[in-house]
Formats: structure tokens, sequence, C-alpha cells
């Protein structure tokens, strides 16, 4: 997924991009995500004037999840805005501020694959749950807390108070 500075300056209105690319390896080391569709991407690329072009549109992808609590599958649909703005400079590397919102590029070809790969990872669940309500598994018997209840002792004695949990009991 590309575009050059040269050909948007010629155009006129917009440039629309669309793709399914592949994003399987953003995923890769997140053993919550079992699965990741092609992630399709919906842009329109749009020439400013002064080599400045602004990209922005919706990526979207499903996942085959993990619950965190109850380990549980799920499948969950990430919907993304996507917004950059671009501009073509000779010494990007010297131009480049943190605080801008320009991506300062030294190429007249611009690769929107690693920024939409950005914009991904940075939306991901950090981690995904079936439902809000969800109890999760029992620590000492591994039980399904959300279909049953175990009868295990959950209490957690914090060890530094634990000689004063008595006190009180006659």
């Amino acid at each position: 997924m590309h575009f050059q500075f040269r050909k948007m300056a010629s155009t006129d209105g917009p440039v629309e991009l669309h793709e399914a690319l592949d994003v399987r390896h953003v995923a890769k080391d997140r053993k919550d995500i079992t699965r990741i569709s092609p992630l399709q991407a919906d842009l329109k690329a749009v020439y400013l004037g002064d080599n400045e072009v602004h990209v922005q549109g919706n990526l979207s992808t499903e996942l085959d999840m993990t619950c965190s609590r109850c380990l549980k599958p799920l499948k969950k649909q990430i919907g993304i805005g996507f917004e950059e703005r671009f501009k073509y400079s000779e010494n990007a590397e010297d131009v480049q501020n943190e605080e801008d919102d320009i991506r300062y590029i030294a190429e007249d070809d611009v690769d929107l694959v690693p920024f939409i790969e950005e914009d991904l990872l940075l939306n991901l669940p950090f981690a995904a749950i079936c439902k809000d309500d969800c109890k999760g598994l029992c620590p000492t018997c591994g039980t399904d807390l959300n279909e049953r209840e175990c009868g295990c002792d959950r209490e957690v004695v914090d060890p530094r108070l634990a000689a004063l949990k008595d006190f009180f009991k006659q």
C-alpha cells in the first residue's frame, strides 16, 4: 500500500486506497491471540500542497482470542480510525519533531504498511475478557466460577499480617 508524492501532486482530488493486509506477524508474540484475520484498510489520500499528503480512513480486522480470566475462546472485532500526515523533505531525520503530527519522509515513495501495523499494534486489546462480569477461574482448584462455585477458601491474607488474622477471634 503505497503512494508517491509526485503522483499525488499531479492528481486532482483524493486517491482511494483499499487493500487487505496479512498482519499475523504483528500479533505473533501474543499467546492470547489464536488467529487474526487479514486487516482491511480503506484509506483516502489527499494532496494538501507544499509536498504534504493527508491520509485517513478505517482499518478493521477480527481476532480469535482467549479470555484472560476464564480462558474461553472469544471473537473480537477491531475497528481503528487511521489518520496521518506525510511531508516530503530531503533531510527527514533533521526535521522530525516528537511533538509534530507530521511524518517527514525522505523518499518520494511512501509505504503505508508500517504505519498501519503500528496503529494496529497500539489498538490491540491488552487483556481480552469474554464479558465484563467474568469471574474467571478459581486459583486453588481451577473451576470456572462463571459456571459454578467450588467452595474453596479464596480469602487472600497478606503474609505480613497473617499473625494478626486471629487477633480478634474468641
